[in-house]
C-alpha cells in the first residue's frame, strides 16, 4: 500500500511540474508586460519614432527609427552629412540605400515575403498566439551576471533560399524585475548565416507610461559590434506611409 501511495505521489509531482512549466512561460511574459506598463497600454501603441546615437567601428552617427502598425519600419543613419536608409519595409517590399551607388535598391523578394509575416510591432509577445507564434520556457541562464529565464519564441516559418525554415529566437527575462535584457538569434543567410547575434537591452526608462530600453548593444560571435543610446522617443506620432515607401527618382 505504501509503495502504491509513493508511486501515485511521484506521478502527481511530475504532472504538477509539467503543468507548472506549461504555465510559467506565460507567467513570465505577463510579468514582463506588467513591469513595462501593461499589455493594454502596449496595444494602444500605433507608431514609434526614436532618435538615437549609434557607435560602430570607432564611428559615431545619428540614427532615426520609424515604426508604424502593423509592420512598417524604416531605420536611417546620417553619415558624413548624408541620410542613408539601412533598412525599410513599406508593407510589401524591403529596401535600403546602397553604399556603393548611394541610391535606393529593393531587397530580395524572399526577404520582403518574410518581413510581411513578421508582426512584432510594438512587441513580439503581445497577443503572440493570435499572430501564430508559440513560446516555450527553456530553463534559466545568466546574462552578464544576471539570473534570467530563457524563453524560446517561435514565429511563422520563413523562406531561406527557397526552402521553409523554422524562425525562432531566445529572449532572456531578468528574474528580479521581469524585463527582457537580451535576445539571441542565429543568422539565416548570406554573410550572417549561422552567426550568433546577441542584442542586449538596458537602462529602461518610462515614456508616457511604458518602459523602453534606452541602451542597446549588439554582439556578433561574442564581440560587441554596435551600440546605441536613445536620445528621444515619441509614441503615437503621425507618420505618413510615404515615409516608408521606396523612393522614386
Amino acid at each position: 500500500m505504501k509503495k502504491t501511495i509513493k508511486l501515485f505521489f511521484a506521478s502527481a509531482l511530475v504532472f504538477a511540474a509539467t503543468i507548472a512549466q506549461a504555465q510559467t512561460a506565460d507567467d513570465i511574459i505577463n510579468k514582463y508586460f506588467e513591469a513595462t506598463g501593461g499589455a493594454a497600454k502596449w496595444a494602444e501603441v500605433k507608431s514609434v519614432k526614436m532618435i538615437a546615437k549609434g557607435k560602430q567601428g570607432g564611428m559615431e552617427f545619428p540614427i532615426t527609427s520609424l515604426q508604424k502598425a502593423p509592420n512598417l519600419m524604416k531605420q536611417t543613419i546620417n553619415f558624413q552629412g548624408k541620410d542613408i536608409t539601412i533598412s525599410a519595409f513599406d508593407g510589401k517590399e524591403m529596401w535600403k540605400t546602397s553604399f556603393m551607388t548611394m541610391k535606393a535598391e529593393k531587397g530580395e523578394a524572399e526577404d520582403s515575403e518574410n518581413a510581411a509575416k513578421s508582426l512584432d510591432f510594438p512587441d513580439p509577445f503581445l497577443d503572440y498566439k493570435a499572430k501564430g507564434y508559440s513560446v516555450a520556457l527553456e530553463g534559466e541562464e545568466k546574462v552578464e551576471g544576471t539570473d534570467c529565464y530563457k524563453i524560446k519564441l517561435t514565429k511563422k516559418p520563413i523562406k531561406v533560399d527557397g526552402k521553409e525554415e523554422e524562425d525562432f529566437s531566445y529572449y532572456f527575462f531578468d528574474k528580479e524585475n521581469g524585463v527582457v535584457i537580451m535576445n539571441r538569434s542565429v543568422g539565416k543567410k548570406g554573410q550572417m548565416k549561422d552567426v550568433a547575434v546577441e542584442t542586449l537591452m538596458s537602462d529602461y526608462q518610462e515614456v508616457n507610461g511604458l518602459f523602453f530600453p534606452f541602451t542597446v548593444s549588439q554582439k556578433i560571435n561574442g564581440q560587441v559590434a554596435f551600440t546605441m543610446a536613445m536620445e528621444k522617443l515619441e509614441m503615437n506620432v503621425a507618420i505618413d506611409n510615404k515615409e516608408f515607401a521606396f523612393p522614386i527618382d
